[in-house]
C-alpha cells in the first residue's frame, strides 16, 4: 500500500525542523513527506523561502489554526504563496474541520496533483469502523477526492509507558483492519514518546529514554504500511509559555532510545558548555561508525566537539537533533 522506505515526520513549524530539512541529502528527501503543523502565531513563508526545503511536498495541517471569517481563503491562500517559491504542497484533512475549510482543501488538493492527507485519531475521531466509515465518507464529499488521492495517517498520538505501549498497539491492529478495506493512497502509522518536558531529567550525563512509538510501529509488522511520528519532540502540546533559559540539550535517536544530553550552563559559559556537551556525544558509545558523515546534524555536532565557538540555540540543537533523527529512521527503514 505505502512504498517502502517512506517517511513522515510531524513537525512544528520552527526554524530548527526547518534547517534540517533544508539540508536533506538528494535520496533523504525523495523519501521525506513533512507533516506540518501549522502555528497561527508563526508565517512559515519566510522560514520556506530562508531555509528551503529539499523535500517534493509539503503537508500542511491546518489542525491548530482558528478558521476566520472567510475559511475557504485560507488554505488556498497559503498554497498559493508556497507555490510561488516553488514549493508543493498538499492539504492535511482533519475530522473535525468545517465544510467550508474541507472544500478548500479539496481545491487546493487539486491545485497539486490531486491529492491530500487524511490524519485520523482513532481514539478521538472514530472508535469503531462504522464511526471511521462515516468520517470518511464526509469527507471525502466535502473535498470532492476519492480515496485513492489520500495517503491516511493513522495518528495513535502519544505511546507514554511500555504498558500504553501494548494498548496502542492492539488499537493500530484494529484500525489497520479497517485500514486495509479501502483503496487508500497509502497508509502510515504515527505515534510520539518524547516526554513534553526533559526539565526534570539530570544533567551532565546521558539519559536514555525509550522510543516505545518506534517499536510499537515495529512489532505491528505489517507489510505496506508506512513509518510517520512526531520526530524528536513530544505529540503533548506544553501549555504556557517557557520563560527560563533552556539548557544546551541534544535528543539524540538510536535504534530503541533517544539519549538526552542536558548540560548545566554553571562552571562555564554557554558555548563552553555546548563544546563539553557535543564532546561527550562524539566520544559515546552511541555515535554512528559514519561519525560527521551520518547527517548534516552529525556534521555540525562534531565541529562543535572540535572547538568551544559556538554554542548555537535552543532552534540550533533541535536543528542537529531532527536531521540526525531522520537520517537515522531512513537507514531503519527498509527500501523498496
Amino acid at each position: 500500500m505505502t512504498p517502502k522506505g517512506a517517511y513522515q515526520p510531524i513537525l512544528r513549524p520552527r526554524r530548527g525542523e526547518f534547517a534540517a530539512l533544508a539540508h536533506l541529502s538528494p535520496d533523504e528527501a525523495g523519501r521525506v513527506t513533512p507533516v506540518v503543523e501549522l502555528d497561527p502565531a508563526i508565517d512559515i513563508v519566510p522560514l520556506v523561502r530562508e531555509l528551503r526545503p529539499r523535500t517534493g511536498v509539503l503537508a500542511l495541517d491546518f489542525g491548530n489554526v482558528p478558521e476566520p471569517p472567510h475559511p475557504a481563503e485560507q488554505p488556498l491562500a497559503l498554497t498559493e504563496r508556497l507555490a510561488r517559491l516553488g514549493v508543493a504542497t498538499m492539504p492535511v484533512l482533519r475530522p473535525y474541520e468545517s465544510n467550508r475549510r474541507l472544500v478548500a482543501h479539496g481545491l487546493a488538493a487539486r491545485m497539486n496533483q490531486r491529492r491530500a492527507m487524511l490524519r485520523l485519531q482513532p481514539h478521538v475521531d472514530a472508535g469503531n469502523p462504522a464511526r471511521a466509515d462515516a468520517v470518511t465518507d464526509h469527507i471525502l464529499a466535502a473535498t470532492a477526492l476519492e480515496h485513492g488521492d489520500v495517503d491516511l495517517i493513522i495518528d495513535l498520538a502519544e505511546t507514554a509507558c511500555r504498558s500504553h505501549a501494548d494498548e496502542v498497539e492492539e488499537r493500530a491492529r484494529r484500525v489497520l483492519r479497517w485500514a486495509r478495506t479501502l483503496p487508500w493512497r497509502s497508509v502510515s502509522v504515527a505515534s510520539g514518546a518524547m516526554p513534553p518536558n526533559l526539565d526534570e531529567l539530570p544533567t551532565d550525563r546521558p539519559v536514555a529514554v525509550g522510543r516505545l512509538d518506534a517499536r510499537v510501529w515495529a512489532r505491528l509488522d505489517e507489510s505496506g504500511i508506512g513509518y510517520a511520528d512526531y520526530g524528536v519532540t513530544s505529540p503533548v502540546r506544553r501549555l504556557g509559555v517557557q520563560h527560563h533559559r533552556q539548557l544546551p540539550t541534544l535528543r539524540y535517536t538510536t535504534d530503541r532510545d533517544w539519549w538526552i544530553y542536558r548540560w548545566a550552563r554553571r562552571g562555564g559559559r554557554s558555548d563552553d558548555r555546548c563544546h563539553d556537551l557535543c564532546r561527550a556525544l562524539v566520544t559515546s558509545p552511541q555515535w554512528p561508525a559514519a561519525g560527521a558523515r551520518f547527517s548534516w546534524g552529525d556534521a555540525e555536532i562534531a565541529r562543535r566537539a572540535r572547538t568551544a565557538r559556538g554554542a548555537g540555540s535552543s532552534a540550533s540543537w533541535i536543528a542537529w537533533s531532527t536531521s540526525h533523527h531522520i537520517s537515522h529512521v531512513l537507514r531503519a527503514l527498509p527500501e523498496a
